[in-house]
């Protein structure tokens, strides 16, 4: 485990764990111990949500928008140690494990990928495939952009984050094949370890991670004095089973459901969520 990049991750809140006795409420309902923004690696929440409002602007114009984050990621890039240091390591890691002479383009998606994506792919002096939500694309390279009929070559894709590749299967790879690209490669800052790796195997895509959310990433932020024992013991429960460990959980707290329910904020709609589907079967 890099210890460099736990700490990273920590240091700017792009992950943070609950106290023992006080899980996150996610917007599906459920409930759990940490949460996931690993945009924030850009330095701060601040910062990643100023860039988020840029592109927002700037996305209506596909061809302009990845000058224009890029501009804001290379300013940030110069400024920043935390995100040069998270930029320089992925570069590291993609020239040790993946055979860059086989890489004709860098892609990434809308919008948390380009973070990462655009800033990498000039580095390496790659042409960049600047994929939308509505799977148009733009080829971007050295400050020029075209809306390109078709490619050939193989693709390396660089995410912040990858949970089921729910993204992958139903934009990235298609806007990339319907150009007739091969999507050979897949790098991510974080792996959540729910089904993504799994899928991209099933499609002949290689898969990287800079970080794996599983026990042995928690086991290393417990050594390193992060959390305390009592939340790397709910989080090595919750990484066995995730539902049986909430369950027991607010079986244990009845108040935290209660508390949730009465508090008025949106919380409040999260536990209401979780009673109305049974999500925890109380």
């Amino acid at each position: 485990m890099n210890k460099k990049l736990v700490q990273w991750l920590f240091d700017t809140k792009a992950i943070r764990v609950c106290p023992q006795d006080k899980p996150f409420w996610y917007t599906s309902g459920t409930i759990g111990p940490y949460y996931i923004n690993t945009h924030f690696l850009y330095g701060s929440e601040e910062k990643a949500n100023a860039l988020l409002e840029l592109i927002d602007r700037e996305r209506v114009n596909i061809l302009y928008c990845p000058s224009r984050v890029f501009a804001a990621v290379w300013e940030n890039y110069n400024a920043d140690s935390i995100y040069k240091g998270i930029i320089d390591e992925m570069i590291s890691f993609i020239k040790e494990k993946i055979p860059l002479e086989e890489v004709s383009y860098i892609s990434g998606g809308e919008r948390r990928d380009w973070f990462f994506s655009l800033v990498i792919a000039s580095i390496l002096d790659k042409p960049h495939i600047t994929i939308y939500k509505d799977l148009k694309a733009v080829l971007w390279h050295k400050g020029e952009a075209r809306e390109p009929e078709n490619i050939s070559g193989k693709v390396l894709h660089i995410a912040d984050l990858i949970t089921e590749a729910s993204s992958y299967e139903r934009a990235w790879i298609p806007a990339v094949e319907r150009l007739g690209g091969d999507f050979r490669y897949s790098l991510v800052v974080v792996d959540r370890k729910q089904g993504g790796e799994e899928f991209l195997k099933s499609r002949n895509i290689e898969p990287y991670s800079m970080a794996e959310i599983d026990k042995e990433f928690f086991k290393t932020v417990f050594s390193m004095g992060i959390i305390n024992e009592q939340q790397y013991q709910m989080l090595e429960e919750y990484v066995k089973n995730p539902r049986e460990a909430m369950r027991q959980f607010l079986l244990k707290h009845p108040d935290f459901l209660e508390n949730a329910l009465k508090a008025g904020d949106k919380n409040s709609e999260r536990a209401k969520l979780c009673v109305e589907k049974n999500i925890y079967g109380l």
